[in-house]
């Protein structure tokens, strides 16, 4: 399932010839640009080249067309992530370049171009692995891997970052992610370095957390937990691990927010060690992906809706280096991006197998790694 010709016929497609393009030529090189209106706009952070690249994408086909390519300013230098969140609203799109002074930068979105504007930028106390807002999207949350930190910034009212930290918190080394249960009531932070996802309870009023009961969960030592995600009713949570390339069930207490482990499942039979990176469910909670990196594959899996546990659907072929790929808002479309192939693959979702097939290839920037997908209407 999912062999190397599905994978060789997308790269043929080129969808309008642009496959063999230069994202400089592509977008905003003479390309016809999209639509006017577009209904969904993809977003793609490139951290070699330290910019945003938004494209239309059409809801029937999955094709893309090119919208604009938007600089995130603020630091000569950045490491290969380039870390990106969305408001609720879907008004305001914050990226966080990882060199000194740090600085996340906050855009407007256009709700009937798509396009980005940029408003601000605002230094945090270090580089971000992950940036994500609470529900309400007054607070930024942020997980620094090298810093070991927490941190947890106000939003004011024009979707600006403020400056001062409402709190920071030392986690053990290498935290990796942070999330935000649905009802705004729970903070959960993989730590990659210390085997542990750590739970909090969130504070809205203030932008704080505590400890929620024993305050963390372990993992098996040395499976590097990296990314969590929910499925969309809430009742189970699925960790990625990076260094054993496992990914974990866990059910969450409805009353507690607490996780209880139920699975951890592999993604393959690696020769040398694996590097798993990033983890999504689709919005109907029946299938889960993960990607790994030394081998850029994607892997499926189908959810049990009573149990939460997993069974898997199948490997597939995917751009090189898969650093982070996401699903559009219907689950009818993935889209992968590879930080060594410098483009981007969607595939169309099987609504019943969950296998995935691919139908358009694009070049991207330099070291694609982050992708948001906004519905405009």
């Amino acid at each position: 399932m999912g062999g190397g010709s599905t994978r060789r016929k997308a790269l043929a497609l080129g969808l309008g010839g642009i496959a063999g393009l230069g994202v400089r030529s592509w977008i905003g090189g003479g390309a016809a640009m999209a639509q006017a209106t577009p209904e969904t706009v993809v977003y793609v952070s490139n951290a070699g080249s330290r910019d945003i690249v938004a494209l239309a994408m059409n809801r029937k086909t999955g094709a893309l067309e090119p919208i604009a390519k938007t600089p995130v300013p603020g630091a000569e230098k950045s490491p290969a992530s380039l870390p990106m969140a969305t408001s609720p609203d879907k008004r305001f799109l914050y990226a966080q370049l990882r060199g000194e002074p740090y600085p996340v930068s906050t855009f407007a979105i256009d709700r009937a171009t798509g396009r980005l504007k940029y408003l601000s930028s605002t230094p945090l106390i270090d580089q971000m692995a992950y940036i994500n807002t609470d529900r309400t999207g007054r607070y930024l949350l942020a997980a620094s891997y090298v810093g070991a930190k927490l941190s947890i910034y106000p939003i004011d009212a024009q979707g600006y970052v403020e400056p001062k930290a409402t709190q920071i918190i030392d986690t053990k080394p290498k935290a990796h992610c942070v999330v935000v249960d649905a009802g705004n009531k729970h903070v959960y932070v993989p730590v990659l370095g210390g085997d542990i996802v750590m739970e909090f309870t969130f504070d809205p009023a203030t932008g704080t957390v505590s400890p929620n009961g024993p305050g963390q969960i372990a993992t098996k030592p040395g499976a590097g937990p990296r990314h969590l995600t929910f499925r969309p009713d809430g009742k189970f949570a699925y960790l990625v691990t990076e260094t054993t390339a496992t990914v974990g069930a866990f059910a969450v207490d409805p009353s507690s927010g607490l996780l209880k482990q139920l699975q951890f499942v592999e993604t393959g039979k690696y020769k040398e060690q694996p590097a798993a990176s990033d983890i999504h469910v689709t919005p109907d909670g029946r299938f889960l992906y993960a990607a790994e990196r030394k081998t850029s594959m994607l892997i499926g899996y189908r959810i049990d809706s009573k149990k939460g546990t997993l069974t898997p659907i199948g490997r597939f072929p995917t751009e090189t280096t898969p650093r982070g790929f996401a699903i559009d808002p219907r689950g009818t479309y993935l889209l992968s991006v590879g930080l060594d192939s410098a483009a981007m693959t969607v595939y169309a979702i099987d609504a019943a197998s969950g296998a995935l097939e691919p139908v358009g290839h694009y070049p991207m920037g330099t070291q694609p790694n982050w992708i948001e997908i906004v519905d405009l209407r």
